[in-house]
């Protein structure tokens, strides 16, 4: 097996007091008021909350795409100022260049960091087969689905070994079969990889089938409302929608939610 995918490199993420404003004075927005919180070494954590509460936003102060207005955000022992190859970012849009092929797509990362011809060939192989696109490797991003473009941004991410990874509603432009069809593939991923994922979705089902924690914010300003712990044995397959531990944690998010929605009326 590829050395890179066995490695488990990965770190821990935290966010500490962290508020982001938009513009100033009267005119500002308030988009996160003193958010806190930690997503452990390997662990896979999923924000849910209502539309506009500030989840991307999060995710993309954690990426070092956005600057925060205060506050602290650290992966493993470094402070977060700028985006960089310790995080891997898979966003809802498809973000393939279209002028590389699938294999090359993958290829881009470990090819900008220098790694050799060999080893780069190595790495696209096994993460084209970790996908099932193989076939495809010579295909460009205007000859696939959906599904198959968002198979390859998790390749592509996971290519470059990041330590962690961030996931913007990757699934959330899919129907539903490939949704779901998408949902066991990051989770075999992720079990053979075991990298530490921050992944955010509107879908509740979706969030207790992936996460090991779900962390519910609230409306805007956001903030961490609730974190549910969610213990269910992996391998973990789409039946478990069905147990009445899954349906009670569904419920309990739902209320969550719905009690959001009702203050701000």
């Amino acid at each position: 097996m590829l050395m890179a995918a066995t490695d488990q490199r990965s770190a821990d993420i935290s966010v500490d007091q962290v508020t982001l404003r938009y513009g100033e004075g009267d005119g500002s927005v308030l988009a996160l008021s003193d958010i806190s919180l930690h997503v452990a070494k390997n662990e896979f954590c999923v924000i849910v909350g209502p539309s506009g509460c500030g989840k991307s936003s999060l995710l993309y102060l954690i990426a070092g795409l956005e600057d925060r207005s205060a506050g602290d955000i650290r992966v493993g022992n470094r402070t977060i100022v700028e985006p960089g190859p310790d995080r891997g970012m898979v966003f809802q849009a498809y973000t393939l260049f279209p002028w590389l092929t699938v294999a090359q797509n993958v290829e881009y990362g470990p090819k900008r960091k220098g790694i050799p011809a060999a080893q780069r060939k190595e790495i696209v192989d096994y993460y084209l087969g970790e996908i099932g696109l193989t076939k495809f490797a010579g295909h460009y991003p205007s000859q696939l689905s959906g599904g198959m473009k968002q198979r390859v941004a998790i390749a592509r991410a996971m290519a470059n070994d990041p330590e962690v990874l961030l996931m913007d509603e990757p699934f959330g432009a899919l129907d539903s079969q490939t949704r779901h069809t998408m949902q066991k593939l990051l989770l075999r991923v992720w079990e053979h990889s075991k990298k530490t994922v921050l992944f955010v979705t509107h879908d509740i089902d979706e969030a207790i089938l992936l996460a090991d924690r779900v962390l519910v914010m609230s409306g805007r300003p956001g903030v961490i409302k609730k974190e549910i712990v969610v213990d269910f044995p992996r391998p973990r397959s789409i039946d478990i929608a069905l147990e009445p531990d899954f349906i009670a944690r569904k419920r309990e998010i739902l209320e969550l939610l719905r009690h959001d929605e009702d203050e701000e009326h």
